[in-house]
């Protein structure tokens, strides 16, 4: 038994924390590759962004109703897992199809463009496949009063480790070299790894069952059922919350490794070690917080990494300019005072939202909800961003790049929009806090 437990915490961290930082990468670095290999236009990232959130929530959608209905999660996890290696080393090739020669052809370097939104769509189809829905949905099958509290530390605490060490660690692949394809092979062959491992190593829960609502048309566009989501007020007020939080997260963000290296001019290492800095003291101090959420204190949390997210990116936008950074060195105390406050707004956030939501799934459909929450936390926040932040950077950003073609970064303006847009998180907080409190009320009284 004892270890069975041990292969169990080895399977949650291990597929968990691989994952994570393969998304980091994805919403990091594939953006830094574009500028840094491809072209330095925010455009292609909008699409990339934008599609490969629709796929991964087409594959959320595919693959929790499939799952739900056969009952299985295992088979989902290890070829997601390994199909997200390869293609995640497939776009890294994509940097080969560049040529001096496509650098002043516009119509071929848009065509290069296509190559590398469809290989980053691809990568998030099977990413999904084998983290979002395969291993989320195997956590909870295993969930238990036992260990619900570790494995909900486990799913808060991953994302934020995937972010600090995917942003140390990328930077110091990538290096001054920006030699991207190393990290892409790493990140690849490390997903590939853990996929395979999964496949010999993991046990369904033996209280999976197969739950077959209908015909198969039937359980999977019951997702679109709205009037019976809605009756989860909570939740649709949550998800909302959610949404609206992220699509300002995403508006800086996604953009945030090419305002750092060719705003700011920092190069690829040393913007990983100031993010890096700056987030792994924002994960230290949020951990006290782990009492009060604990104690039901979700909508208080959510409500204060709002507010200090706020002031992180306003900081960032109102005070950091090139010509008050040194790019050299570490030591930038306005710069990693802002991403601090930024790093604690996000991680606060991430983590109390993420076992908020979990805690009001419907047992009977824990995949097609995994979906849901894909919706509100990827699909609609990666496809409304770009929507706000390319015009931002386009009319603030635009300049001639050595090849005498039209380029754009992403300057303090996109930050002081970020940090205008963060505060409209509060608008759905407070009507689920008012659900939250009325549960949580009703729950004591039963006692």
């Amino acid at each position: 038994m004892k270890k069975k437990s041990v292969n169990f915490w080895i399977l949650v961290w291990g597929l968990g924390v691989a994952g994570q930082l393969c998304w980091n990468m994805e919403n990091q670095w594939f953006n830094t590759f574009v500028y840094a290999k491809i072209a330095k236009d925010p455009t292609i990232i909008s699409w990339m962004v934008g599609v490969s959130a629709t796929a991964t929530t087409l594959s959320t959608f595919l693959f929790g109703c499939v799952s739900d209905r056969i009952g299985k999660r295992k088979s989902f996890i290890a070829l997601g897992y390994i199909l997200w290696g390869v293609f995640t080393i497939v776009f890294g090739l994509t940097q080969y199809l560049v040529s001096g020669e496509l650098q002043n052809n516009a119509k071929l370097l848009a065509a290069v463009g296509i190559a590398v939104v469809a290989a980053d769509a691809v990568m998030s189809f099977f990413g999904s496949m084998g983290n979002d829905i395969g291993l989320n949905a195997w956590i909870n099958d295993h969930m238990t009063d036992q260990n619900r509290g570790q494995l909900g530390a486990a799913l808060a605490t991953q994302p934020v480790i995937g972010t600090i060490v995917g942003t140390v660690v990328g930077g110091m692949l990538v290096g001054s070299d920006s030699n991207y394809m190393r990290l892409f092979l790493v990140m690849g062959v490390a997903v590939i790894a853990f996929g395979i491992y999964g496949f010999f190593a993991m046990e369904e829960s033996p209280a999976l069952r197969p739950s077959r609502r209908g015909s198969f048309g039937e359980q999977f566009f019951s997702i679109l059922n709205f009037k019976n989501y809605l009756k989860h007020t909570e939740l649709a007020w949550v998800n909302l919350s959610t949404a609206v939080y992220f699509i300002a997260f995403n508006l800086y963000f996604t953009h945030v490794g090419n305002y750092m290296i060719y705003y700011l001019g920092f190069s690829p290492d040393m913007m990983g070690y100031i993010e890096g800095a700056a987030l792994i003291l924002a994960m230290l101090c949020t951990v006290p917080c782990t009492k009060l959420l604990n104690n039901n204190k979700a909508p208080q949390l959510c409500i204060a990494a709002t507010l200090l997210n706020c002031v992180g990116v306003g900081m960032a936008g109102l005070f950091v300019r090139p010509e008050n950074i040194d790019p050299a060195s570490l030591w930038n105390p306005v710069l990693l005072l802002a991403f601090f406050l930024l790093g604690v707004g996000y991680v606060l956030f991430l983590q109390c939202v993420t076992v908020w939501s979990k805690q009001l799934y419907p047992e009977d459909s824990r995949g097609q909800f995994e979906g849901i929450r894909i919706l509100f936390f990827v699909l609609i926040p990666m496809i409304v961003a770009p929507l706000i932040s390319n015009p931002i950077i386009k009319s603030s950003g635009q300049f001639r790049d050595e090849n005498g073609l039209t380029a754009y970064l992403p300057t303090h303006t996109l930050m002081l929009a970020g940090a205008a847009l963060v505060l409209l998180t509060l608008l759905p907080l407070i009507p689920a806090k008012r659900c939250h409190d009325r549960r949580v009320g009703g729950q004591e009284s039963k006692k």
